[in-house]
C-alpha cells in the first residue's frame, strides 16, 4: 500500500466519504487511490473556488467534513476566498494539496509556491508529509482539527514522492474519540441570568449552532420568559427559521440602521459569536455597533456546549416550553407585476416548501427577503459569513450533495453568480435538486450603495466602468443551457413564482434569470 492508499483508507476509516476535487500532475497517485476506493464519492468542480465552497456547504448542512483534492499553490489560491468564507462560518473542511516531487522542488518548477504560507491564513492546522509512512497519521491529526472543538480547516500537503512510496506499519489510521465540547461554568449561567433578571434592557445575540434545533429552543424560552429580545448578526452560517420555529431578530448591515436597533440596550449576552461590529468602516461612524455602556458577556463560544449553557441559563431564570414564541405562518399570497426587490421576496414565501435549504447571496435585491420569509414554511437559510462573493452556487452544490432528501434554493446576485458559474456544471454532472434564481439588475448594486455610504460622491462614467455589468448583457440563460442545464428567463413576479414551483418540482438543478 502507498502513502495516498494509507490516506484514503484513513478517511474512510474515520467517516470522511465525500471528496470535492480539481486534480493536476502532482496528485495523479491520490487520484489513483481514489479510483481503488469507490466508497468515496469524488465530485469534480471546474475552478476551486466551486470546490471549496462546496466542501463548505457540505459542512453546514451535514455537520461532517469532506476533503478537498486542490493541485499545488495556484490550486489552493483559486479556492482560498471561499476558504475565508469557511473559515468565518467555522466549517470543517479537510484540505488535501498536491506538492511537487522533493527532490523536484529543489529546481524551482514553474508552479513551485509556498503552500503552507498560502494554507495558514484559513487552516487552523497546516503540516506537509514527509514520508509514505507519516501519512496516515498526519490525516487523523488533520480530521481532528477539522472537528474541533470548534471546527476548522485543515490543510495537509501531500508531496508526489510520499504519495506514491510504500507506507510501512498501520496503513489506516482511526481517530480516538472526539473531543468534548466544554461545559460553560455555573458563574458565568448565574451572571448571564441575573443580567436577564434585572428588568434592564438586554438583547441576546445567537451564532453557530444556537441557530437550530434545540438550542434555539431553548433561547426562545428564555426570551419569552425575560422579556429580552433574541437576534441573530446579518449573516449566519445556518438558521432554522419559519413558520413554527422561535422568531430572530436580525441586526441591520447598515450602520445607522443598525445604530437605532441597538441603542436601548444596557446589556449584550453573546452564544457562539461576538458582539456586533460594522462590515466596513464609513467616515464619521463608529466600527462598535452596541451603545455607550453597554456591557457584552459572553456566555458561550464555538468551543463550547451551546446546547447545554442555554439548557442551563433556562432552568435558572425558570423558563420551560410554555414560554417560547413560535413564528405564526405568513399568508402565502402570489405577487404579480414587474420584478423589483420586494415582489420578489413575495414570490420566495409563496414558494419555499417545508425542508428547503435557501442559499442567500442575493446581496442588496435580497436584503427585503429575510423579514418578508420569516412566516414561511420551516426552512434552513444560510448566509455568506466571510463576505468574499461566489459562495452562493458552490454552497448550493455542496448542500445538495449532504442533504439529497431536500430542495435546495439558491437565490444568487448576478454579479455573485459569474464568479464561481462554473457550479452550474457540477451540479448537471451530479444530478442535483438546485434550484437558482440569479437576481439579474445589471450592476455591482452593493457597491453603487457603498460608492455613496463612504462619502465618494456621484460616480461618474469611469467609476461607473467598474461598478456596471451591462456592457455587454450577459445571458443567464445561455450560459446555464451551455453546461446543460434547463434555464428560463422572467421579468414578472408570477412567472417567477411558477418557475420556481416548476424547478423545485423537476429533479435535477435548473436556473431562473429574474430580470429585475
Amino acid at each position: 500500500m502507498n502513502g495516498a492508499e494509507s490516506l484514503v483508507e484513513t478517511l474512510l476509516t474515520n467517516g470522511i466519504d465525500t471528496c470535492f476535487a480539481n486534480p493536476g500532475t502532482s496528485e495523479m497517485h491520490f487520484v489513483a487511490a481514489l479510483d481503488r476506493n469507490r466508497e468515496m464519492r469524488c465530485v469534480l468542480g471546474l475552478f476551486e473556488g466551486v470546490v471549496t465552497g462546496a466542501a463548505d456547504g457540505y459542512y453546514r448542512m451535514r455537520e461532517r467534513p469532506a476533503a478537498t483534492l486542490l493541485h499545488l499553490g495556484p490550486g489552493l489560491g483559486n479556492g482560498i476566498a471561499n476558504l475565508h468564507n469557511a473559515k468565518k462560518a467555522q466549517s470543517g473542511i479537510l484540505n488535501i494539496v498536491g506538492e511537487h516531487v522533493t527532490t523536484h522542488l529543489g529546481f524551482d518548477p514553474p508552479l513551485a509556491a509556498d503552500i503552507a504560507g498560502l494554507a495558514r491564513p484559513v487552516s487552523a492546522w497546516v503540516r506537509t508529509a514527509t514520508d509514505a509512512a507519516s501519512i496516515a497519521a498526519l490525516t487523523v491529526e488533520a480530521i481532528d482539527a477539522t472537528f474541533g472543538p470548534p471546527p476548522a480547516i485543515a490543510t495537509l500537503i501531500l508531496p508526489g514522492d510520499t504519495a506514491w512510496g510504500a507506507a510501512e506499519g498501520k496503513a489506516a489510521v482511526a481517530r480516538s474519540s472526539a473531543q468534548p465540547r466544554q461545559r460553560v461554568t455555573g458563574d458565568i449561567i448565574d451572571k448571564a441570568a441575573r443580567l436577564l433578571r434585572s428588568g434592564e434592557p438586554t438583547l441576546l445575540i445567537l451564532g453557530g449552532p444556537a441557530l437550530k434545533g434545540a438550542a434555539l429552543d431553548r433561547a426562545g424560552e428564555i426570551a419569552g420568559r425575560t422579556g429580552c429580545r433574541i437576534a441573530t448578526q446579518f449573516f449566519s452560517a445556518r438558521l432554522e427559521r419559519g413558520a413554527g420555529r422561535v422568531p430572530l431578530e436580525r441586526i441591520p448591515y447598515a450602520v445607522d440602521q443598525a445604530l437605532t436597533m441597538l441603542k436601548p440596550f444596557r446589556h449584550i449576552v453573546t452564544v457562539c459569536t461576538e458582539e456586533p461590529i460594522a462590515f466596513f468602516a464609513y467616515p464619521g461612524k463608529p466600527s462598535q455597533l452596541k451603545p455607550k455602556g453597554c456591557d457584552v458577556l459572553t456566555l458561550c463560544t464555538m468551543a463550547d456546549d451551546c446546547g447545554e449553557a442555554l439548557a442551563d441559563l433556562a432552568a435558572a431564570v425558570g423558563a420551560t416550553e410554555m414560554d417560547r414564541p413560535v413564528q405564526a405562518a405568513s399568508e402565502k399570497l402570489r405577487p404579480s407585476g414587474a420584478l423589483n426587490a420586494a415582489n420578489l421576496a413575495q414570490a420566495l414565501l409563496a414558494t419555499i416548501p417545508e425542508g428547503c435549504i435557501l442559499v442567500d447571496e442575493s446581496v442588496t435585491t435580497g436584503r427585503e427577503s429575510f423579514g418578508v420569509t420569516a412566516g414561511a414554511a420551516p426552512h434552513d437559510n444560510i448566509q455568506n459569513m466571510g463576505g468574499s462573493i461566489g459562495f452562493g452556487t458552490p454552497l448550493s452544490t455542496g448542500a445538495a450533495i449532504a442533504c439529497p432528501d431536500r430542495p435546495v434554493l439558491c437565490v444568487v446576485g448576478d454579479g455573485s453568480a459569474m464568479y464561481t458559474i462554473q457550479s452550474l456544471w457540477t451540479q448537471v454532472r451530479e444530478s442535483l435538486n438546485v434550484t437558482t434564481i440569479v437576481c439579474a439588475n445589471r450592476s455591482y448594486q452593493i457597491l453603487k450603495n457603498e460608492f455613496k455610504a463612504v462619502g465618494a460622491g456621484v460616480p461618474g462614467s469611469n467609476a461607473l466602468s467598474m461598478l456596471e455589468i451591462d456592457n455587454p448583457t450577459l445571458d443567464f440563460v445561455a450560459l446555464a443551457k451551455g453546461m446543460g442545464m434547463g434555464a428560463t428567463r422572467v421579468a414578472r413576479a408570477e412567472d417567477l413564482c411558477r418557475a420556481i414551483e416548476r424547478g423545485l418540482a423537476e429533479p435535477g438543478p435548473t436556473l431562473i434569470e429574474a430580470q429585475l
